[in-house]
């Protein structure tokens, strides 16, 4: 896809950060879920107060992946103790790529997932790893193509629902 930037969320789009974050989980997310378990999450865990409390982290970085007109997707990326797991060695988590359903399929994605390798190894970080909801097929596929392995699980809540992400990573040459 041509003309995509990858530009850091400033506090000033919060609301285009919710407005993305809770339209492209829904997408992806609904048809496999309880409504009120749904409704839950995008409340609590997409809200103004949440997303900004992230934003505010210092370890914690969210972009958008933008064209001339629109922003088509995000990255949410994770250093340090606000990993969601422990890594034994310093790494890179990323917790979230989204990328709106009109725009999938189209190598926004792989532009997200390059520029997270490139953050991680501006870094010096060696490692960079993520989670996966195990019935996100395409997802894991993508991971796969991409070089990530298995190593674990972990749980993710989702409302009253205990889910399991597949934890990948890959490990990065310098």
């Amino acid at each position: 896809m041509e003309n995509l930037q990858l530009v850091p969320v400033t506090f000033s789009e919060i609301l285009d950060l919710q407005e993305i974050s809770r339209q492209t989980f829904f997408d992806a997310f609904a048809s496999v879920n309880e409504e009120e378990d749904m409704r839950h999450y995008l409340e609590v865990n997409l809200s103004i107060e949440q997303l900004t409390s992230e934003l505010n982290q210092a370890a914690t970085s969210f972009y958008f992946a933008k064209n001339s007109k629109e922003i088509l997707a995000y990255l949410k990326l994770n250093e340090a103790d606000v990993q969601t797991e422990k890594r034994d060695i310093p790494s890179m988590e990323i917790e979230r790529i989204y990328v709106r359903k009109e725009f999938q399929n189209r190598g926004v994605g792989q532009f997200l997932l390059d520029h997270s390798i490139q953050i991680t190894k501006d870094k010096q970080l060696k490692l960079i790893w993520l989670g996966v909801w195990e019935h996100n097929v395409s997802a894991i596929r993508f991971y796969e193509r991409n070089q990530f392995q298995f190593f674990g699980k972990h749980s993710f809540m989702l409302g009253s629902d205990e889910q399991t992400d597949l934890l990948m990573e890959r490990y990065l040459d310098q």
